[in-house]
């Protein structure tokens, strides 16, 4: 068979932006490749099996958050039956025969969850090795081990959510669970309203970015002016270091609200349980 002349194919303009086409110099018919099993995802597999990873049974069981119960695993004192455990990636149905320090973990509690007015000048940690007071300094000894929902830093103050569930306080922390925070500051320096409109939008500070944020001018106090914002990101530090790159200087910080649960009339160092019910419908609206 004599094989027609080949010739040049035809090219078409390319559009401003757009990538050009491919040029295929025969005519043999394009190979589809051969479909692939998708291969089920760890969170089905765990499902399917009612089995989950040894890390998220003991937060879940309030023995200590996911990233705490990974070091004490490094460290060596986490076992199961007497055998150390060597990875927080070991999958488990149950926590039957696990122990940490040589004592057995029961079965998980029921989610608790305490509201608690922190003051300032404490730390939102179990210790401090340079000998400055946390939390628990301040916590009554009969309450349940209870872990921070997200932080507060050294001189904030204001509204803290404690829960003995990790998985809970993973779900709670998590951005794009929308759980809205707000915040009250007192700032030295000059802004205005508009300027502080302009956070709604996010904004990028230090090769940081922070999305959306709600501010408003209360009022002002001589050189002082107050403003609340509320945002659901609650990166480290991000309402100081946004009003700072505002050219504000905060001399105190309050967090008023989380989620539902607002900080109200309750006196520095005071803790409260949330009802039941309360947590239950809470929990129900949580996006998922």
């Amino acid at each position: 068979m004599v094989k027609p002349p080949s010739r040049p194919p035809v090219k078409r303009p390319v559009k401003s932006g757009e990538h050009p086409p491919r040029i295929r110099w025969d005519n043999k018919p394009r190979r589809k490749p051969a479909a692939t099993p998708a291969s089920p995802s760890k969170g089905a597999l765990e499902k399917a099996d009612g089995e989950a990873r040894i890390a998220k049974l003991l937060a879940r069981a309030g023995v200590a958050s996911r990233r705490e119960v990974e070091r004490m695993i490094a460290d060596k004192r986490v076992t199961r039956h007497d055998e150390i455990i060597e990875t927080p990636a070991m999958v488990l149905k149950n926590l039957d025969g696990v122990a940490v320090d040589g004592k057995l973990v029961g079965a998980p509690a029921p989610t608790m969850l305490y509201l608690f007015h922190k003051p300032e000048g404490c730390l939102t940690a179990e210790r401090d090795f340079s000998g400055r007071k946390t939390i628990y300094d301040l916590l009554p000894p009969e309450l349940p081990r209870l872990m921070p929902i997200g932080r507060l830093d050294l001189n904030t103050e204001g509204l803290l959510l404690l829960t003995n569930d990790g998985a809970f306080k993973r779900q709670m922390e998590l951005p794009s669970t929308g759980v809205e925070r707000t915040y009250r500051a007192r700032c030295f320096g000059n802004i205005s309203q508009t300027e502080l409109e302009e956070l709604i939008h996010g904004v990028e500070v230090d090769g940081v970015l922070y999305g959306k944020i709600d501010a408003n001018m209360e009022r002002r106090t001589g050189a002082n002016v107050w403003i609340e914002m509320t945002l659901t990101e609650g990166k480290n530090r991000e309402v100081r270091r946004v009003l700072e790159y505002l050219g504000l200087e905060v001399n105190r910080l309050i967090r008023t609200r989380y989620g539902k649960f607002i900080l109200g009339d309750m006196p520095p160092g005071a803790v409260g349980e949330v009802r039941k019910v309360d947590l239950i419908e809470f929990r129900g609206s949580l996006k998922k």
